[in-house]
């Protein structure tokens, strides 16, 4: 069934938009069976069961951190993850940059922004995205390297305001391109999941975060 759900996701995607499949409460074998069908990019939310399957797992697994990340997890995911979807706070950025340039790798990332009606909804604000950029903040963090944006839209059926936080979001993702501030550069936009990816895409997201979908409902 697993193999069946992600060849009928895969064959949908454009083939600009990548995928990374949730595998958040699934065990490390599902993760597996996908890995054997060729794919690579899995995402978790929570820093222990991350760190759980990375050990399990084998290591050319692409790890996505796509959780809210605490200041105090970071150390123990900097040496091996491939990007970090989640963060909403220059403090969290610091203490990013403070970790990798302790192991002198530089940690790439996503800037999370608030775009949900729903106020459990981690994310910078588009004035604390914006200043970021305009106050020359990120000259500050050499070991990350800010590759584009994540947003997650208000868990809703309706499709028009779903719509409408994720062209936002996008519209946001533009105007960032306007400051050329080396070696960040904006080339991945994340936002969609099995609910409303199809409306992500159809919104300029290039790329989705998929488990239902694929693996089924979580445990």
């Amino acid at each position: 069934m697993i193999e069946k759900n992600y060849y009928n996701i895969k064959n949908q995607l454009p083939s600009h938009v990548s995928l990374v499949v949730v595998s958040k409460t699934h065990p490390a074998s599902a993760i597996q069976t996908l890995y054997d069908l060729g794919h690579r990019d899995f995402g978790e939310n929570k820093v222990q069961e991350l760190m759980d399957k990375y050990a399990l797992l084998p290591k050319d697994i692409r790890w996505h951190l796509i959780g809210h990340l605490q200041t105090n997890k970071v150390k123990y995911i900097v040496p091996f993850v491939h990007l970090i979807h989640s963060v909403d706070s220059e403090k969290l950025l610091a203490e990013i940059s403070k970790q990798a340039q302790k192991i002198n790798r530089v940690v790439e990332l996503l800037l999370q922004v608030h775009i949900a009606q729903e106020e459990t909804k981690f994310g910078l604000s588009e004035q604390e995205l914006f200043s970021l950029y305009q106050q020359d903040v990120l000259k500050h963090y050499p070991y990350v390297r800010i590759r584009g944006l994540m947003g997650m839209a208000t868990n809703t059926e309706d499709e028009r305001q779903i719509r409408l936080e994720f062209s936002g979001l996008k519209r946001l993702f533009d105007q960032l391109h306007s400051y050329e501030i080396s070696p960040h550069s904006m080339d991945i936009l994340s936002m969609g999941m099995s609910s409303d990816y199809t409306i992500a895409i159809e919104e300029g997201s290039t790329l989705v975060r998929i488990g239902s979908s694929i693996l089924g409902q979580r445990n």
